[in-house]
C-alpha cells in the first residue's frame, strides 16, 4: 500500500542506491526494488544523518539502535518472498524504515517495538507517510504478536539466541520466517519454511544485529 507523495530531495540518491547497491548486487525481486526506490531512507534518520542515508551501512537511530543497511533490508525481504496478500509480523519496528517497506508490500504488517521512543517516533513516520495498512505495538517481541496471528511471513531485525517457539507458533502453514541467530557479537541469517507441519531452515549468511531482548531472546 503505497505512501503519499512528497517533495524529494533525495530522490536521486534513492533511485542510484537501488540500482548500484542492490540491483547490481544481486538483488532481482523487482518488487523490492520499487518498494526500496519509493521508501524515503532520509525521513528515518535524524537530520544530521540524512546526507549519509542512502549509503550502504547500517546508522545509529534513537536508543542506541540502528537502522539496518539497505542492501541486508533488500536480501531479507527478496528470500521472504512476500506476497501483495500477505499478513507479515515484523519483530523491532527500529525507526520504521522496514516497516514502511513492508507495508508497500503487503496486504498487512503487525510490527512490535519494546522501546517506547522508537515506537512513538516510528508510528509518527510511517502515518505521516500515508501507510494504512499497519498496526504497531508495544511489548516483548520475541514473545511474537499473538492477538493477531497467524502470519504468512515474520521478520525479525534483531538477533536472538535461537528462533523464540513463540514466533514458530504464530507462523502460518505454509509461512516463512527470517531472523538472524546466534550470540550477540557473531549471527548467521536463518530462513525457515513451514509446511504441512514440517520446518525446513536455510542459513542464508553470516551477519550482526543488535540484540533480541526479551523472555525468549536475550536478558535485558
Amino acid at each position: 500500500m503505497s505512501g503519499e507523495q512528497f517533495s524529494d530531495p533525495f530522490e536521486v540518491q534513492r533511485l542510484a542506491m537501488v540500482e548500484l547497491q542492490l540491483r547490481q548486487r544481486g538483488i532481482r525481486d523487482e518488487r523490492v526494488l520499487n518498494a526500496m526506490a519509493r521508501v524515503p531512507r532520509h525521513l528515518f534518520v535524524s537530520s544530521e544523518k540524512q546526507s549519509r542515508a542512502y549509503e550502504d551501512q547500517p546508522l545509529e537511530i534513537e536508543s542506541g539502535q540502528t537502522v539496518s543497511q539497505p542492501y541486508i533490508v533488500a536480501a531479507m525481504l527478496q528470500a521472504l518472498e512476500l506476497k501483495e496478500s500477505d499478513r507479515v509480523l515484523e519483530i523491532g519496528t527500529g525507526s520504521g524504515y522496514l516497516t514502511a517497506i513492508l507495508a508497500e508490500l503487503a496486504a498487512q504488517v503487525f510490527t512490535v517495538e519494546r522501546q517506547v521512543l522508537l515506537h512513538q517516533r516510528a508510528k509518527e513516520r510511517v502515518e505521516q507517510l500515508g501507510y494504512r495498512n499497519v498496526v504497531f505495538t508495544l511489548g516483548d517481541g520475541s514473545q511474537g504478536f499473538p492477538e493477531h496471528a497467524p502470519y504468512d511471513a515474520m521478520i525479525v531485525s534483531a538477533a536472538a539466541p535461537r528462533i523464540p517457539q513463540a514466533l514458530r507458533d504464530q507462523l502460518a502453514d505454509p509461512g516463512r520466517l527470517i531472523i538472524p541467530v546466534g550470540s550477540e557479537d557473531t549471527q548467521q541469517l536463518l530462513l525457515a519454511r513451514k509446511n504441512q507441519g514440517m520446518e525446513r531452515v536455510e542459513v542464508l549468511d553470516g551477519c550482526r544485529f543488535v540484540p533480541l531482548i526479551g523472555s525468549q531472546g536475550f536478558p535485558v
